[in-house]
């Protein structure tokens, strides 16, 4: 048997410096440069529009799957929707939008929700100095990461309404712009407004940020989940959580307020104290903007009356604002899943002195060569990409609730223009020790 071929950098030779595809050098999504589209808008005196994403149904609904009489879409910059647009007032904030009824898009909405906790990744995402003030020339941009690879995504700033309201995300604000835009470069990545019509939140998560993913089933899990959640939010990490599907695929609303099939943010982890004992809380928000939990610890639960003053002033609020907290233990009962995304995944140790390093690897399957498919295939499994990493001895101080000290994130990348024509393969690895 030929050995394996195993992937690594030779101890001689340095990795690769070159910054294309960094924030610093971010790739022109689709070839389009931002900089000089904007040039080329002042030089002619025209406001853009983006050919790439063009204005019809295309871009909103190529197969008719949302139900919209196109016939009814006009395509308008904010300009001719109020009178004084603006990408942001007074700051960005979960509470800024709600989500669209056309679209099941509350997976993104959710890791939106996520994102406005932490200025410097929006600020990653939604790059400064744009405005619709003296420089306006009717063109955005917005970056993403992508497999590895940050891209830079320019849009025009038409967006689809009927009678003159938006059709997507809305803000509340009604001359607030930047969820509406933020999801229309969002579309152009995926292909269509449409292709973004179900998904799961570590997507979004990971296209904000380009950091250390971690999935949990909430219920399942083995680990302090509420001390983990607790660390993660300091260490300024995105969380989402998801609920259990009902009988059929629809949002339905429980007696209790909560949605079946649903993504939801979770946007805080604290711990009061009600009669003397400590109880561990987490905070959640529907993205719809309204529709709240109405059990324990909810916006009118008599719990908070128990509660210090200082605790109360804190944590509770009565607006119906889609955002609510709840015990960890119906948390655990009412959300099936949990994904934590953070730049890097230092809040898995217990102590803030442990710091975790990365590497990034790529190789593929092929068909006849590198396509060895799973141990029960014992011919062919040995030609399946392999990749060696020396593991350094784990310091006791480090290991916590998590003594693992080597996190593996497996991701498969697409060539699809359009996200919902992508065929996600079974895929797996396995780890084995070599005892050297």
């Amino acid at each position: 048997m030929p050995p394996p071929r195993v992937n690594r950098i030779p101890g001689n030779e340095q990795p690769t410096r070159d910054k294309t595809g960094t924030l610093e050098v971010p790739l022109k999504f689709l070839d389009q440069d931002y900089q000089e589209l904007k040039k080329s808008c002042f030089t002619k005196k025209i406001r853009y529009v983006d050919e790439k994403f063009p204005l019809d149904s295309s871009s909103i609904d190529p197969k008719k799957k949302l139900g919209l009489d196109m016939k009814q879409i006009k395509w308008l910059r904010p300009s001719k929707i109020v009178a004084d647009p603006q990408l942001i007032v007074k700051g960005v904030s979960r509470f800024d939008y709600s989500q669209g009824s056309y679209l099941g898009d509350c997976w993104f909405l959710a890791s939106v929700g996520a994102l406005t906790f932490q200025k410097d990744v929006m600020d990653q995402v939604m790059p400064v100095g744009q405005s619709f003030g003296e420089d306006y020339a009717g063109i955005f941009h917005f970056r993403f990461w992508r497999f590895g690879k940050w891209i830079d995504v320019v849009i025009d700033d038409k967006l689809p309404t009927i009678d003159g309201k938006l059709i997507f995300v809305h803000s509340k604000t009604s001359n607030e712009f930047w969820p509406a835009l933020l999801e229309k470069a969002y579309a152009k990545v995926c292909g269509s407004y449409a292709d973004m019509h179900a998904g799961l939140v570590s997507e979004a998560l990971l296209d904000f940020t380009g950091g250390i993913h971690v999935h949990f089933e909430t219920a399942k899990t083995s680990i302090d989940l509420w001390s983990l959640m607790n660390r993660a939010a300091k260490a300024k990490a995105l969380m989402a959580c998801g609920t259990f599907l009902g009988k059929t695929s629809a949002n339905t609303v429980l007696p209790n307020g909560i949605v079946q099939g649903h993504a939801y943010t979770v946007t805080g982890v604290y711990k009061v104290t009600c009669r003397e004992k400590p109880v561990q809380l987490v905070r959640v928000l529907n993205p719809w903007g309204k529709g709240e939990w109405t059990g324990d610890w909810s916006d009118k639960s008599s719990l908070w009356d128990k509660v210090s003053e200082k605790e109360q002033s804190r944590c509770r609020s009565l607006a119906n604002d889609g955002e609510f907290w709840m015990s960890m233990e119906d948390f655990t009962k009412n959300f099936e899943d949990t994904d934590i995304c953070c730049l890097s995944p230092d809040f898995l140790d217990s102590s803030s002195e442990c710091k975790w390093t990365s590497t990034c690897y790529k190789d593929s399957w092929v068909d006849g060569t590198t396509a060895g498919g799973c141990l029960n295939n014992k011919d062919s499994f040995w030609t399946n990409p392999q990749f060696r990493v020396r593991i350094e001895e784990l310091d006791k101080e480090c290991s916590g609730q998590c003594p693992e000290n080597i996190l593996v994130s497996l991701m498969q990348n697409h060539e699809k223009r359009n996200r919902s024509e992508v065929s996600n393969f079974a895929i797996g690895f396995n780890v084995f020790a070599i005892l050297l």
